[in-house]
């Protein structure tokens, strides 16, 4: 019986083809795998609402009017709509709910803003629309912990975060003194996410 390895009868073309074939079969599996991850993370970024700009920069907002949440006082009118974001002041319009996880760590910034002395002083009013949430469960929310708004308007059905093309919340908009949209933040407000909104802010108020 002949124990020695066949590859030891192979002339050295052959050993040197079959070595190369090896190598190649080795990096395939690589390749593979290195298409699907390029395909899914192209994926994740179509699915990603933050990375997707907003059709309705530019332009005007839809028309809407929301009530008020019973029981809750605001130093601006009762409710919200279309109407009150073309008063000539830029409007921040943040869209929430309490149900919403990221809304709850969002808030402090939000009460932030309310405070901003510079805000104030250049007439920015930050509002907010209550988005599929039960009345009651908002109401304790906001007045557990604090109400930053102005303004607030309730969208029971969701129809007017719709209108916005809001992808869920939390999402804020930067509204022009004319009732255009300049700007739209996906995701909670943070010390990542706030330089951004600054600038916008300070741009909407440019003529």
């Amino acid at each position: 019986m002949n124990d020695t390895p066949p590859s030891k009868f192979l002339s050295p073309d052959v050993a040197a083809s079959r070595h190369h074939l090896v190598r190649i079969l080795a990096v395939v599996p690589l390749l593979v795998f290195l298409g699907i991850a390029t395909q899914l993370a192209v994926r994740l970024g179509v699915d990603n609402p933050s990375l997707v700009p907003s059709a309705l920069i530019g332009r005007p907002v839809p028309q809407f009017a929301l009530a008020p949440l019973d029981g809750l006082a605001t130093p601006g009118p009762p409710g919200l709509s279309s109407a009150d974001l073309k008063a000539g002041h830029v409007t921040l319009v943040n869209v929430f709910a309490s149900w919403c996880v990221e809304c709850h760590s969002e808030h402090e910034a939000l009460m932030a803003l309310s405070r901003d002395t510079a805000l104030q002083q250049h007439g920015v009013k930050l509002t907010g629309i209550i988005y599929k949430d039960d009345p009651g469960s908002a109401r304790s929310y906001l007045n557990a912990k604090g109400n930053p708004f102005a303004q607030v308007g309730i969208d029971p059905s969701g129809r007017t975060g719709i209108d916005f093309g809001v992808y869920g919340v939390p999402e804020t908009y930067v509204i022009k003194g004319n009732g255009t949209i300049a700007y739209k933040l996906v995701g909670g407000i943070s010390d990542a996410t706030r330089p951004a909104l600054m600038a916008a802010i300070a741009s909407a108020q440019r003529p």
